[in-house]
This record gives structure tokens, sequence and C-alpha cells, in this order.
């Protein structure tokens, strides 16, 4: 694959059938979408399934094959993906149903103990079971495009992860679409969609610091607080951006790994402030 994905056009394009294929066999990928999606969980801080709140319903934006969304299931709480390609979304509904014929279990579990995107080695997965009861892994699955906002009711959800996919909004792919725009609507949308005490967790792969702060600013300007952490950002290959936001501005932004933290402030006239 390209290291930069999005400068090839559209996502809806770059995924077809044969990426999409190729993306979700990879245990190079698996293993990096692992990592990742169990970093975003644990900075989304969720109630245990098992306890009296009960699994928690999480957005997935752009779920791609569905490797997140397994984590999610895993961990044991119930999940909705949503994509704008619909290859990989296939890839996604088989991966599923196959699922289904084998009770539930998506037998990655030998593929996703590879090596990780830093060369350290992913451990088995034995600590995604939480302690809720057995149940099914997999999620419901719609077709959208991010950018346009999301279709769901207000107040529809917990908690959202996103994995490796708003960078995308940062790039226009014909003269109808300004990603500012882009970005401002589908903040609005995910401000709209989740319950007020939520919280979202969007890793991204910001290509300059422009897009970064472009990112955040629309975040904040929609009403959300939060900052972005930054994983190992002295690693060229395992450094890692998450936007994770709240609607508590007296939250504070969650430690980094390797010790870097990058914080978002933002007051009630939505001013932003990034530091290092």
């Amino acid at each position: 694959m390209t290291s930069r994905p999005e400068l090839t056009g559209s996502a809806d394009l770059f995924y077809d059938a044969s990426m999409a294929r190729k993306y979700h066999t990879s245990s190079r990928m698996v293993g990096i979408q692992y990592e990742i999606t169990k970093r975003a969980i644990e900075l989304l801080c969720l109630p245990d399934p098992a306890s009296d709140h009960g699994p928690s319903m999480v957005l997935d934006v752009g779920c791609g094959s569905g490797l997140s969304g397994s984590v999610l299931g895993r961990m044991g709480h119930a999940w909705v993906g949503c994509d704008v390609s619909g290859d990989m979304l296939n890839v996604a509904n088989e991966q599923q149903a196959g699922d289904k014929e084998k009770g539930g279990d998506d037998g990655d579990d030998d593929e996703m103990g590879d090596a990780s995107d830093d060369g350290s080695e992913v451990d088995g997965h034995d600590d995604d079971k939480s302690s809720a009861p057995s149940q099914d892994y997999r999620g419901d699955l719609i077709h959208h495009d991010m950018g346009t906002g999301l279709p769901f009711a207000p107040a529809s959800f917990d908690a959202c992860i996103s994995i490796s996919a708003i960078q995308w909004l940062c790039y226009s792919n014909s003269t109808a679409q300004n990603p500012k725009a882009r970005l401002t609507r589908f903040f609005s949308s995910l401000y709209r969609v989740l319950r007020r005490g939520g919280r979202a967790v969007l890793q991204f792969y910001p290509e300059t610091a422009e897009q970064a702060v472009l990112i955040s600013e629309c975040a904040a300007s929609v009403g959300f607080a939060g900052g972005v952490v930054v994983d190992y950002p002295n690693s060229t290959k395992a450094k890692k951006h998450y936007l994770v936001l709240s609607f508590d501005r007296t939250r504070k932004t969650p430690e980094a790994l390797d010790g870097m933290e990058t914080g978002l402030h933002v007051t009630r006239k939505s001013s932003v402030k990034v530091y290092g």
C-alpha cells in the first residue's frame, strides 16, 4: 500500500474489492488495527460490560472490514459501524456471516498475534475477553460517508471510536468538497448522536501539523472539549495521534504513552490551544 492512500483519491475508490480483501487478510494490518483499537478503547474509559451499566453502545466510524469492531465485540460491547467503502463492508459482512456459522468466534486470534508496526509482537488476546457473559461479536454495518454527517438519531451512542479514518476528510476529491466544511459537518453530527456524558476517541494520521490543528479546531467549534494524545512521539512507525473528545470541560486529557501529551484546551468561545 502507498504510505498516503488519501493522496490517491477517495476512500471508496482506493478500497476496492481487491484492496479491501488484501487489507483484511494482512496479518500486519490486523495486528496494527488490534493494537490501535485496544488503545482507543482504553482511552474511552468505558464501564465494565459485566457491571450494572451493561455493554456500552459504541459507534465505529470508518469501520472498514470490521477489524476494530470485532475487538469491541470481544470486549463485551455492542457496536455499529459505518464506512464509505462498500467493498470494505462486503468483506466485513462475509466475515460476520462466517462468525455466525462458527458460533460467534471470529477465528482471527492466530492471525492477530503478529508483528505490530513498531516491530514488537502483539500478545495473545485472551485479555480481550471481558468478564461479561458470552455474546455475539458482530455489529450492524452501514454504508455511509462520514463527511456528509452521521445518519443516526440523537443520543444513540455511549461512545465512538474511529481508527485511521478521519484524516481522509482533510482532502478534497472534487470542487464540491470543502475539507473544513466536511470536518465540521462530521463533528457536529457526532456531537448530536453521542449521549451526554459520552466520549469519542478518534485515531488519525495527520500529514502535517496544520491538519491536526484543523481537525482539532473543527471538533472544538461544535462544542467538544478534549485533547490530542500523541503516543510514542519519537518513533517514526509507532507514533499515533488520538483525538480524545468529551462534553466535560473539566476532564483532564489522558496521559500519552512514552510521556508525551498534547492538550487541546477549549474555552466557551471555542478557542483552541495546542501545546506539546
